[in-house]
């Protein structure tokens, strides 16, 4: 069981939901933090958050799409605390349309946003986490990572991406010895805001025809695992080493079921979304 205090952090979308509680954890454990996200007013507000935890902190804005920006950042971190132990790729965002109605540029932007954000991050910090006494590349996908669901082809592409991608790195980094540690974590319904911030389709539908403040209303009462418990789960198994980490029970149940029932496993999963 790996102590996190006074290890470096890295996390990406850390001005809410998982990546805030994260922060906030690691803070009690007493890690310095480099916390970035996209919208820089809610990172800074979780840098706020944080103040009186003593603890180093640097917030800053980054748009996990852009590889200049993420390689630059990541050169920026290693200059300021001198290394970095932990890579949290936990930036993310939601497209839920049926694959006919999406458009390619919608399909573009969500494997840049949640496939290439943390292949970015993935590929900057590694070799810094090499330098490192110990590092663990944290790597986050989705219950959609191990199924696939109505209206969610480009997010199930991406989170399945982010799955392979982690654990062919796990393998190459066991092949060469690696003091670094790949886990890719698969969270099930948490309490977060991305389906309220979730593009769609065209005409504004979700999948079922659910308007967005429908499909809202339903994803909030499918949510069983709060952000903090979500932390709590990541956290342990990055210090357990684990591979992969399931969040909730929910990812639990349904992991179990694809393995058992790898063919027919949807058509629960269209009754569970309707």
């Amino acid at each position: 069981m790996r102590s996190f205090k006074n290890a470096v952090a890295v996390i990406t979308g850390a001005g809410s939901g998982m990546g805030r509680t994260l922060a906030m954890q690691l803070a009690e454990e007493g890690a310095d933090l480099a916390l970035c996200d996209i919208n820089l007013e809610s990172v800074l507000e979780t840098k706020d958050m944080l103040a009186e935890t003593g603890v180093k902190i640097r917030a800053d804005q980054l748009d996990v799409t852009s590889k200049d920006a993420v390689f630059a950042y990541a050169e920026e971190v290693e200059r300021d605390f001198g290394r970095v132990n932990l890579v949290f790729n936990n930036a993310g965002a939601a497209l839920n349309a049926p694959f006919d109605k999406m458009s390619i540029e919608d399909f573009e932007w969500q494997m840049n946003v949640n496939f290439w954000g943390v292949a970015y991050g993935t590929k900057a910090f590694l070799p810094i986490l090499e330098r490192a006494e110990w590092g663990h590349i944290v790597n986050t996908s989705s219950l959609f990572g191990l199924i696939a669901a109505p209206g969610n082809s480009a997010y199930n592409a991406s989170k399945f991406a982010v799955r392979g991608m982690t654990e062919a790195l796990q393998l190459d980094l066991e092949e060469k010895g690696s003091s670094v540690k790949a886990t890719s974590v698969h969270p099930g319904g948490v309490k977060t805001s991305i389906v309220k911030l979730a593009r769609t389709s065209q005409n504004n539908t979700f999948m079922n025809g659910k308007s967005h403040a429908e499909a809202i209303e339903k994803f909030d009462k499918i949510a069983i695992t709060t952000a903090e418990r979500a932390a709590e789960i990541i956290l342990t198994g990055v210090r357990k080493n684990k591979k992969r980490v399931l969040v909730g029970k929910d990812a639990v149940i349904v992991d179990k079921i694809q393995r058992l029932f790898p063919q027919s496993y949807q058509w629960l999963v269209r009754k569970y979304l309707s």
